[in-house]
């Protein structure tokens, strides 16, 4: 199991959010597509980690990508797409659990609505946007070190040594050191980014 749901085959050159969003509003059908893709694992991961089921996961999904699609034209920073999103996304989450009958009410009930008010959602909005960096340093790797560090860190529970020496076609003794390069540049990565 994908602890980030990485796209193992996406292409480590992703267009800028400036660049999407130039091109949706442009009504180009295929960088709506890659918009999608690329902010799918930020929206689902919302509800997911708030309890909600896969089912109402994905109506929370849907609501939010019409959100988007209404307000791309309007977005003027670009850079703040995810967090756009994110706080979008927790919104859609307050309302679906105060307007759904169906989910029972628990003595965190009061936490989550803490946690979800658009007025405080820092400690969701945070977590959700270093997983998002983190997902996205990783696709920008290049395919072995995407593979390597998929395989060794974000795979439940983690493949042995041998197994992803095999999957990469080397030696088994040339993990270590290729596991430390691919850390690296990982960490390179997300120092640009602010972490």
């Amino acid at each position: 199991m994908n602890l980030l749901h990485t796209d193992p085959h996406a292409d480590s050159a992703a267009e800028s959010d400036e660049h999407l969003q130039r091109r949706c509003n442009e009504g180009d059908q295929e960088a709506w597509e890659l918009l999608i893709r690329k902010y799918r694992n930020l929206i689902y991961s919302i509800p997911i980690r708030l309890g909600l089921s896969q089912e109402d996961a994905n109506e929370i999904f849907q609501e939010t990508c019409l959100s988007l699609l209404a307000e791309l034209p309007h977005i003027r920073e670009p850079k703040t797409l995810a967090a756009w999103l994110i706080k979008v996304t927790l919104r859609k989450c307050s309302r679906f659990r105060r307007n759904n009958s169906r989910l029972p009410l628990d003595p965190s009930e009061d936490a989550l609505e803490r946690i979800v008010s658009p007025d405080n959602p820092a400690g969701l909005l945070a977590e959700a946007q270093r997983v998002h960096v983190l997902r996205e340093s990783i696709l920008e790797l290049g395919s072995r070190c995407r593979t390597l560090i998929q395989r060794l860190f974000l795979t439940v529970p983690p493949e042995p040594y041998e197994t992803v020496a095999r999957t990469l076609g080397i030696p088994n003794g040339s993990i270590g050191f290729n596991r430390m390069r691919c850390l690296h540049q990982l960490r390179h990565l997300l120092e640009e980014r602010g972490f």
